[in-house]
């Protein structure tokens, strides 16, 4: 399965694997009433990872914000991370960002549970922060 686009062209990318592509959207929607246009990019599978599109996509916009919903370490969000800073640090305008859910053991309670997933509204500050706004 190779990676799609799911909302092209941007100020910059938000690449993503299964449930963040719906908050990734989501974000984008509320982000372009803002001015904020952002390529949505599904990388669909882990292995092989598609290196090339992700670089492509940083070439085009040279702002990435990662978003998975997995713990920060050790994690695809800090490989996609590495591999723009590696191979893609002359694109980049900003740091590369990632948002993933909390660093926590994921609660039982609904709302604590809630609370440590990755969401829309944390996916939007961080577009706003390597955008500068």
């Amino acid at each position: 399965m190779k990676r799609q686009i799911r909302k092209p062209f941007a100020m910059f990318v938000c690449t993503m694997l299964v449930i963040g592509v719906g908050l990734a959207l989501e974000a984008a929607e509320t982000l372009a009433s803002e001015g904020i246009e952002a390529e949505v990019l599904d990388l669909r599978t882990l292995r092989p990872l598609d290196r090339e599109a992700v670089l492509a996509s940083l070439a085009k916009t040279n702002r990435v914000v990662v978003v998975e919903e997995g713990w920060p370490q050790c994690s695809i969000a800090s490989e996609i991370q590495a591999i723009c800073m590696e191979d893609g640090f002359d694109d980049l305008d900003a740091p590369v960002l990632r948002v993933c859910n909390e660093d926590v053991p994921l609660p039982y309670a609904a709302n604590l549970e809630k609370a440590a997933l990755v969401n829309a509204a944390r996916i939007v500050a961080a577009v706003r922060k390597v955008c500068g706004r």
